[in-house]
């Protein structure tokens, strides 16, 4: 019977902004309900007062573990520290969180502290006593298929299934077990500026061509409407010409 523990996070809405459960890392609670015989140790490193975590308990978990640690303190040390006592055969999370850094470092930095193999973006797996056959997902719909030794640390990919809906009932009833963790300052958070997202710069399309005369002829030419033709500009005009054109492309901000 293999031993999974999956991590899991505290989510955000990107339209309201409020706390869920992370979509990523439920679809790895659900990899892990699709283990046969799997014993299942759900673990939170944060706020044990999150009423986000009972989503988690809604799918099915009777207890949720949670490592008390600050709101600025460094998770991997306190994960580390858990899952070398708990020794799991397995971990699996989500690829990235939906709040804090956003750097999908944490599987990583777990698994170069215990020794563990890591796989990324996998959509299935399947385990046997001392291996585990993981479909990793590829860009453009492709999978392969990966046979790794355990213990390993594997975070999920969208292309996994759908987690289940999260029930009140089971939600309320479940038990968070509360324990108390050592967590260094995040000094690298300090360092950061945290800012409103703004929409990412689009780049630019250029048509595709055989040759590469058709190609600079899709760079260059001006299409009816799209453009103006400037014979001999001023600097000033150039200038400014440029700058509206970045600025509608939202290549960059128009300073207000």
């Amino acid at each position: 019977m293999p031993s999974v523990a999956v991590l899991l996070s505290v989510g955000r809405h990107p339209a309201s902004g409020r706390a869920r459960r992370a979509p990523l890392d439920a679809r790895a609670l659900e990899m892990a309900f699709s283990l046969p015989n799997a014993a299942v140790h759900a673990i939170h490193a944060g706020n044990p007062d999150e009423p986000a975590l009972r989503d988690y308990l809604g799918m099915g978990m009777e207890r949720l573990t949670v490592l008390s640690i600050p709101r600025d303190g460094d998770p991997v040390p306190a994960l580390t520290a858990h899952l070398e006592q708990l020794s799991p055969d397995m971990v699996l999370c989500g690829s990235r969180a939906e709040g804090g850094e956003d750097s999908g470092m944490v599987p990583y930095l777990i698994a170069h502290a215990l020794g563990y193999a890591m796989v990324a973006d996998i959509a299935a797996v399947s385990a046997s006593a001392a291996t585990a056959t993981l479909t990793q997902a590829l860009p453009r719909g492709r999978r392969r298929l990966i046979e790794t030794g355990l213990p390993v640390v594997a975070t999920v990919n969208t292309a996994a299934p759908a987690p289940r809906q999260s029930s009140f009932g089971r939600a309320r009833r479940g038990v968070i077990d509360i324990l108390a963790a050592d967590a260094p300052p995040d000094t690298l958070a300090d360092q950061c500026e945290i800012r409103p997202w703004r929409p990412r710069p689009k780049r630019m399309r250029l048509a595709a061509a055989a040759s590469a005369a058709d190609r600079l002829k899709a760079m260059t030419e001006t299409r009816s409407g799209e453009g103006a033709v400037m014979i001999q500009p001023s600097p000033e005009e150039a200038a400014r010409a440029i700058y509206a054109y970045l600025v509608e492309k939202r290549i960059i901000g128009d300073g207000s």
